[in-house]
């Protein structure tokens, strides 16, 4: 499997246009402009952006393609879209808005095909699986699905599903920890190990960074995209900082 530098990746969660930041996926509090967190994480040293739009799904609406052109005309990264995306020509116009790559979710479990569509249409590297969870003791492997935005359950084991999604070749997999998220106790460790050793797609750690050092372990757990949202947006960590805590640690970053 060919090894990756370890990238830094801030999120942008968005709700009627605006950054924001919730515990848990609920509590949801304000956390500034879309364009000027991406000027300014991009300038701090980020290696990807991704910009979630959070209540598309649960909307039944659309991305709002106006944020994705005013971030991609600031964004000197690779940056990722995720939220209303349902099908190739939603996908086709986010693309076209300026995103590098789309991340899809609920519409990917909801229809078996899309994924594959996607693939085909757009290749596996501008591709992102996502998949929110939350602990379930009474699945195999303790983790649950959940769609909507973490609102729904589906009864599926999570496991299970990022095994069907990476036998379809996806880039990357990004799982969400339910439990951990916006709670900055450090993420869902035996999640991504479990994901790391069963999946060949790239994973990322996201829910719950709060330390330094909770990065290191998403890192040393096989996690090589580390994605955050409250630390960098309340400036609790600073990108540079953390990129240095890294390599002094044996991890290999683009500093």
């Amino acid at each position: 499997m060919k090894k990756y530098p370890v990238e830094i990746m801030p999120c942008l969660d968005m709700q009627n246009g605006r950054v924001v930041k919730g515990v848990h996926f609920v509590d949801i509090t304000d956390a500034g402009d879309p364009v000027a967190c991406a000027r300014a994480y991009c300038g701090a040293g980020a290696d990807q952006l991704a910009l979630l739009d959070i209540t598309a799904t649960v909307e039944n609406r659309g991305t709002l393609l106006s944020v994705v052109r005013d971030v991609a005309a600031v964004s000197t990264v690779p940056f990722t879209v995720g939220g209303g995306i349902s099908d190739v020509s939603s996908a086709e116009a986010v693309l076209a808005a300026g995103a590098d790559k789309i991340s899809v979710s609920s519409a990917a479990f909801r229809k078996p095909d899309l994924l594959p569509d996607l693939i085909r249409a757009f290749g596996v590297d501008r591709i992102t699986a996502a998949i929110d969870v939350d602990v379930n003791p009474s699945l195999p492997s303790g983790y649950e699905v959940y769609i909507d935005g973490g609102r729904t359950a589906t009864g599926f084991d999570a496991l299970e599903w990022a095994k069907r999604i990476d036998g379809f070749g996806v880039g990357v997999i990004l799982p969400t920890s339910k439990a951990g998220d916006g709670a900055k106790t450090g993420y869902d460790l035996p999640l991504i190990r479990c994901l790391a050793s069963a999946c060949s797609a790239r994973i990322v750690a996201s829910g719950g960074a709060g330390t330094k050092e909770h990065f290191l372990d998403a890192v040393k757990a096989g996690a090589s995209i580390l994605l955050a949202a409250s630390v960098f947006h309340f400036r609790m960590i600073e990108i540079p900082a953390l990129k240095q805590y890294l390599r002094e640690s044996g991890v290999s970053v683009v500093l």
